[in-house]
């Protein structure tokens, strides 16, 4: 059987497009620009778009329990927000005071309503200033690991016992047992990839247990199973793919995300779609977001 087709969504082209969401109350996929300093959401039904401006970079939005606005990743650190009825921010707290250059690169929430983040050196991806961090529901950060160069990609099994994390400049992505206190345990390398293959970048689960990869490089995402053999690949016209989200009524819309950035002229001639987001029906359910906040007992 061949690939799905895809189609681009008619969002604007993103320097750094990221964090996709399927946002159900509200019926419509969010994107960020990292390095556009905006979110943009996108109505499938519809058609309609949306964009807001943040006074610094965001990574990614993760809904609350309580469905009052989101939590968001700026550079800053980890905040509350509202898109509606106007743009407010509301400051928690940063895994990194007093580094301007790091910061908050990806997340996602867990079943227990915890978010897990990574973070990164923006100024300087080689340096390991990275840091994976935990956001509980009360408002404490922890940091759980350091010495990450690109953190990213957070993925959490259906029943959250497995968390896997990307280090992205080491093109290696591990796995972690986690508990229902916040714990993880029995970290292990559980593959790096060749430079050819191009380097892991955000992750999601689908509902039958598989891990769904973006390839930054590659111009691809991957379906592997949990033991590491390759599943399916699906082409994209573009070659710096960052990550995607499952969504729709039915979570059965794949929405994929790519990056303009550092491409020279030559090169976005030959991507003229770099930077655009795209859908898909990739033929298995992704899992619906955790919310920040108390969700199981």
């Amino acid at each position: 059987m061949g690939a799905p087709a895809w189609q681009p969504v008619p969002l604007p082209l993103l320097e750094l497009g990221e964090g996709p969401l399927w946002d159900e109350d509200a019926q419509r996929f969010l994107v960020v620009d990292i390095h556009g300093r905006a979110v943009h959401a996108w109505h499938p039904d519809s058609g309609a778009m949306q964009a807001w401006r943040l006074p610094e970079r965001i990574g990614w939005l993760i809904p609350r329990h309580d469905r009052d606005g989101f939590v968001a990743g700026l550079q800053s650190g980890f905040v509350r927000l509202w898109l509606e009825p106007t743009l407010r921010l509301e400051p928690i707290g940063s895994p990194h005071p007093g580094e301007p250059a790091v910061r908050l690169n990806d997340a996602k929430a867990d079943p227990w309503g915890r978010i897990w983040a990574g973070s990164m050196n923006n100024a300087d991806h080689a340096r390991p200033d990275g840091r994976l961090a935990r956001l509980d529901p009360d408002g404490r950060i922890t940091i759980v690991e350091r010495g990450i160069r690109i953190g990213n990609g957070p993925a959490i099994s259906a029943d959250g016992r497995t968390l896997m994390h990307t280090d992205s400049g080491l093109r290696s992505i591990y796995r972690y047992r986690l508990d229902a206190g916040g714990r993880l345990s029995d970290k292990t390398l559980w593959r790096r990839f060749e430079a050819a293959d191009g380097a892991p970048d955000g992750m999601s689960f689908d509902a039958d247990g598989a891990l769904w990869i973006a390839f930054w490089g590659a111009g691809c995402v991957r379906r592997f199973a949990l033991d590491g053999t390759l599943l399916q690949q699906i082409e994209l016209p573009a070659r710096q793919i960052t990550s995607m989200a499952f969504g729709g009524p039915d979570q059965r819309t794949l929405l994929v995300t790519s990056a303009r950035e550092g491409l020279d002229a030559a090169a976005l001639r030959t991507q003229p779609l770099a930077g655009a987001s795209f859908v898909l029906r990739p033929g298995v359910p992704g899992l619906a977001a955790c919310r920040f906040g108390n969700e199981r007992s």
